[in-house]
Formats: C-alpha cells, sequence, structure tokens
C-alpha cells in the first residue's frame, strides 16, 4: 500500500548514492518517488556516471498530495540553485510544511531558497560559511533535524539520514 509521495530533486552531476540510496530506501517503505529536474523525461547524469531519468519538469511539480522533498548532493546543488523555479519549490515545500532532506551540498538549495535562518542545520564542510551566512547554526554533526528540515553531511551518514527522514514521515 502507497503511504504517500515524495519528490526527488536532480540536477547533472548529482552525487549518485545520495539519490539512490533514498530512491530505493522510500520505495521499500511503500512512498512513491518522483524525480524532478529542470526538464522532464531527461537523462541526468551522477558524478560517478549513473544516470537518472526525470518524471517530470520542475514548473510541473505539484506539492497538493507531496509528502517529502530529497535534495541529494554533489555539483547538482550548485546547478540547481540557478533555477527559480527550483529554488521556488523548496521554499514552497516549507512554507506548506512538507519534510525536507538534504544531504552534503544539497543544503545550498536550502541557503538558495531563504528558509534556514534560525535553524540548526549540517551539510559538507566545505558550504558551512554559506550555511552560517545564511543565518544557520552549523552543526558537525551525522544528522540534523530541526523540525521539518532534516540534514546530513556526506554518503557515510545516509543511513541515519533515511531513517532520520521515515520517521519524520511517520510521525506527521
Amino acid at each position: 500500500m502507497k503511504k504517500g509521495n515524495v519528490l526527488l530533486l536532480i540536477e547533472d552531476l548529482f552525487e549518485d548514492v545520495e539519490a539512490v540510496y533514498p530512491y530505493y530506501r522510500l520505495l521499500e517503505e511503500g512512498y512513491e518517488v518522483n524525480i524532478v529536474g529542470p526538464e522532464a523525461n531527461k537523462e541526468y547524469k551522477g558524478k560517478k556516471g549513473l544516470s537518472l531519468k526525470s518524471d517530470m519538469a520542475v514548473d510541473e511539480a505539484n506539492l497538493d498530495n507531496v509528502d517529502c522533498m530529497i535534495i541529494p548532493g554533489g555539483y547538482a546543488p550548485d546547478r540547481m540553485r540557478r533555477n527559480k523555479n527550483m529554488v521556488n519549490l523548496v521554499k514552497e515545500a516549507l512554507n506548506s510544511c512538507k519534510v525536507i532532506g538534504s544531504i552534503c551540498h544539497g543544503p545550498w538549495m536550502l541557503a538558495e531558497a531563504d528558509i534556514i535562518k534560525g535553524r540548526k542545520v549540517t551539510g559538507f564542510f566545505s558550504i558551512s560559511t554559506d550555511l552560517k551566512n545564511a543565518g544557520a547554526e552549523y552543526l558537525d554533526q551525522e544528522v540534523v533535524v530541526d523540525d521539518n528540515i532534516i540534514t546530513s553531511r556526506n554518503p557515510g551518514d545516509l543511513p541515519i539520514f533515511c531513517k532520520s527522514i521515515i520517521a519524520l514521515l511517520e510521525a506527521y
């Protein structure tokens, strides 16, 4: 039985494992996962060569029946944050009280969407200054849960990252 809907944001040069691990983990839990990119039905290449095809374009995404958004890291978030529609979707997800999971360089999207001021977050150490400059309190921890935002630092944190997302989804 389907538990709910998840959007996985994608762009070229995503960190392969940070997209695939949550994708399959959430499918295992019974969630429908839709891949959202700048364009629909386009193959996006990961840093290590994996390809994922988008199910829909960002301007087609509707948060009405969505429970969660996942933002993988790699170089993709730097590309995503240049797309106003992708940034606005992240902002809308926060305003709609959706669970937002963001790992590694993914929190760059949270900073770009201007939604982490006064929040506790983590991410890859090289973006810690950017997160602080966006008004967040940066914590060097495997996972940081602040209300409906869940952040982690790197691929090694994926098990606790996914467990935290699933626990928060089930609590909602």
